[in-house]
């Protein structure tokens, strides 16, 4: 038997297989869930897909995901955490920043986690105490230096209509929250911060992040790990604000205000 991450590795490449599948077919059907966002037919598969590879290699285990089961009934063993398309406006649109996030959390902590972005070719990894890499490199968060020519931030979309921003920096809205944590983790982007992001938008990017030495905080909710029994997580969500260090963390959470 593979190990839970070599697993989370290989599913998530085979996942992107079956994306770029669907993503080459013209005319990708798109339709709006109850809370209007967006789903389509590769989400649906591949979830199914995922879910079916998990089963098989660890019966034991639990799966939570965004398309399958939001309730979690018990925390006595593993529990993966599956977005099988996060991005999926950009995906229904022709974009290339989209992927395919599988967590594995023990005792309701995150424990490790593959993120793949098939069309850009990049491959996330990490496991708790053993550092985060970008396709088998190691990756590090990246501090803000005075004078730095091209410092920004990532942001969702609904950050402006929901929030006063007054950060010093450029903005750059990517289309995917999985994909904004790993900005930050690798040292493209300073901080970001994600207005209403769901567990399964935040399992893996969360131990990427931390794992690549930087900070993941939670505003004005609160902290997403471990899991709580007896939540339908489709029913909460966490704004998140990440970063390369508290300095910049601290410019987050003051320059991001409520409306």
């Amino acid at each position: 038997m593979s190990t839970p991450l070599r697993f989370a590795e290989e599913t998530a490449r085979k996942a992107g297989d079956l994306l770029l599948e669907h993503f080459h077919l013209m005319g990708t059907r798109a339709n709006l869930k109850s809370d209007r966002t967006v789903v389509t037919e590769a989400d649906l598969a591949v979830d199914k897909f995922i879910a079916e590879a998990i089963k098989a290699a660890f019966p034991e285990d639990d799966i939570l995901s965004e398309e399958g089961t939001t309730l979690l009934e018990k925390l006595d063993r593993p529990i993966w955490i599956i977005d099988p398309l996060d991005g999926t406006t950009n995906f229904s649109l022709g974009l290339p920043i989209w992927g395919v996030s599988i967590s594995r959390l023990v005792n309701g902590e995150p424990d490790s986690a593959a993120l793949f972005y098939p069309l850009l070719n990049e491959l996330y990894t990490t496991q708790r105490s053993q550092g985060a890499f970008l396709n088998g490199n190691p990756i590090q968060v990246k501090p803000y230096e005075k004078g730095q020519p091209a410092a920004f931030f990532t942001c969702c979309s609904r950050t402006f209509r929901r929030y006063h921003v007054k950060i010093p920096y450029k903005a750059r809205i990517l289309g995917s929250a999985t994909y904004d944590m790993c900005t930050v983790a690798r040292g493209a982007a300073i901080m970001g911060f994600l207005s209403n992001p769901k567990i399964w938008d935040i399992a893996g990017g969360w131990l990427v992040v931390h794992e690549a030495g930087g900070i993941v905080e939670t505003l004005e909710a609160p902290n997403p790990f471990p899991l709580i029994t007896g939540t339908d997580y489709n029913e909460m969500s966490y704004p998140l604000l990440m970063a390369a260090d508290i300095s910049l963390a601290r410019q987050v959470r003051e320059g991001i205000v409520k409306k």
